[in-house]
């Protein structure tokens, strides 16, 4: 049996278009104008008439955290909160409706002390204690990389302020000299241990959740980062995943970015074969991808690794998560088993001591493993050109410029900020460069971030001729940078991530021409329906 999608608008390619599809056994057989495909009609075959729509390949976010985001759905909302004592109401009214989902402590993410209007500062484990005394709590900053906790979780810790400081992260003293419940880095991993964790069947369930959400706006693919983060028991997580595909219930293609705890850790995963584990074959929708790395902290938080500091606080240069030696025995390793890496950089020294420690793994110079650098938001001329000339991959996700625009020039001055989320400047290099959300830091929903991709302006419109309009990209290269550029990152280039004759049968169908309406508009661009391996997963009444 086979399917025809006709009288649609299907983007092939840059300045190339079609009208139909022939879709059988998973894959695109054919494209071309209605009557080329329309002659492949038989009686079993089903029709659907695109009524002049566009037809784009399905978006792949090339770097999330899926199962964190279904944690967020879950758990009470602070994202976006104006004010602390905003914050620990939502929490106290969440206690109240759900007793038995806090019985044992509270986590919950997205505070952003940027928005607050009650004077900016980061909340301490006092202002939690008003939400409850008598169970930890645990509160995330939006970019995962500071927690504050209330004085009942430092109780269960233990810890004073005599108490030695975790690796590569710190717990925060007081006047008093106290731990004030502030937790960076990986302090930040030790502290929300002590809140229990979901269930597996709880986790497979907010999977399925996230999977609906995902195909409803357009995502066929995802490259997601949840063992070893949300995840931290990674053989049942592998099993869970692998369940969830072999029964049929997932509705997306997954590729996992894995973190571990150690270098001996990783090791242990590589040689025992357990790192294998869902790697079905070339073509399964659940792939086992690279190693996963975080190299420093978020510019909000002013934990990213920075060359000359902050200004105003030169002497603060961020966090530095992995130091250069370890890095250099994971890549050393990552090599050994011919593994790609993905590390996350933010500031412009995180990007060159992660670069210096790729260079290492090179062979003949060349990058062969498609080494990548996630974010990769400060940097300087030098950096951009070395990122070129060394064909380093970089996931980008451009809708981190609706906030950091508020924010970036005065933390890395005008100079640095005119070479920074360069991201047009790095696909004009040749750069391969895909697109991500890092969700839930914000919304996995792609359209948005096109938008901010297409028009560097906030969801308002501001400023008129964009942030850094240089950098601004025409929508097929953002349809590209979400398509192809993600396939690319994942060697799949060959059959994923265009409409074409012998690739995955991946595509989205919009409610209105991505290519032709005002910019504005496409941020609330949304399918009518999504389509993986020929599968219809979403389709709109």
């Amino acid at each position: 049996m086979n399917r025809i999608l006709y009288n649609a608008k299907v983007y092939i390619e840059k300045g190339t278009y079609a009208q139909a599809v022939l879709v059988e056994d998973g894959y695109i057989k054919d494209v071309g104008g209605n009557g080329d495909i329309l002659k492949y009609k038989n009686g079993e075959t089903q029709l659907m008439d695109c009524r002049g729509r566009t037809l784009i390949p399905g978006l792949n976010d090339s770097h999330l955290h899926l199962m964190q985001f279904g944690e967020s759905l879950n758990q009470v909302q602070i994202e976006g909160v104006s004010s602390i004592g905003e914050m620990i109401k939502r929490c106290q009214v969440f206690m109240q409706e759900h007793p038995e989902r806090v019985k044992s402590g509270l986590h919950a993410a997205g505070w952003n002390q940027d928005l607050f209007t009650d004077g900016g500062r980061l909340p301490t484990r006092h202002d939690l204690d008003e939400i409850s005394t008598d169970i930890p709590i645990v509160l995330e900053r939006v970019c995962g990389h500071i927690v504050t906790s209330n004085t009942k979780a430092i109780e269960i810790l233990g810890i004073d302020g005599n108490s030695p400081q975790y690796p590569d992260g710190e717990f925060m003293l007081g006047e008093d000299g106290c731990p004030n419940g502030i937790f960076t880095g990986n302090a930040c991993n030790v502290v929300k241990s002590i809140i229990p964790d979901f269930t597996m069947e709880e986790r497979r369930q907010m999977l399925i959740q996230t999977m609906e959400y995902a195909v409803a706006h357009g995502l066929t693919s995802v490259q997601s980062n949840d063992v070893g983060t949300s995840f931290m028991d990674g053989p049942a997580a592998f099993a869970m995943f692998k369940e969830l595909y072999d029964k049929g219930e997932a509705l997306i293609r997954y590729r996992h970015q894995v973190c571990f705890n150690d270098l001996a850790d990783f090791e242990k995963y590589l040689e025992e074969g357990v790192y294998k584990l869902g790697a079905e074959n070339e073509d399964s929708w659940l792939k086992i991808g690279p190693l996963k790395l975080f190299k420093d902290g978020s510019l909000g938080a002013r934990t990213a690794l920075m060359t000359n500091g902050y200004v105003g606080d030169p002497d603060n240069h961020g966090l530095e998560w992995i130091k250069p030696e370890e890095m250099d025995r994971y890549c050393a390793l990552a090599k050994k088993y011919g593994m790609q890496v993905v590390t996350h950089v933010i500031g412009d020294e995180a990007v060159r001591r992660t670069i210096e420690s790729y260079e290492k793994t090179f062979e003949d110079g060349k990058n062969n493993l498609r080494h990548a650098l996630n974010h990769c938001q400060i940097t300087d001329e030098a950096l951009l050109e070395r990122i070129r000339q060394d064909d380093i991959l970089v996931m980008a996700q451009p809708i981190f410029i609706d906030y950091d625009m508020k924010i970036v020039e005065e933390l890395c001055g005008k100079e640095l900020t005119s070479t920074s989320y360069a991201f047009g400047t790095l696909i004009h290099k040749g750069v391969h460069l895909s697109y991500g959300t890092d969700c839930p830091v914000e919304d996995c929903n792609p359209f948005p971030n096109i938008y901010m991709a297409v028009t560097r302006k906030n969801r308002q419109g501001e400023p008129r001729d964009g942030f850094y309009p240089k950098e601004c990209v025409d929508v097929e290269t953002a349809i590209d940078a979400y398509t192809t550029e993600s396939a690319y990152a994942e060697f799949l280039e060959d059959r994923k991530g265009r409409i074409k004759k012998g690739y995955y049968a991946d595509m989205v169908l919009l409610d209105r021409d991505i290519f032709t309406v005002d910019p504005m508009e496409i941020k609330d661009i949304l399918p009518v329906m999504t389509m993986v391996g020929g599968k219809v997963v979403f389709e709109k009444i």
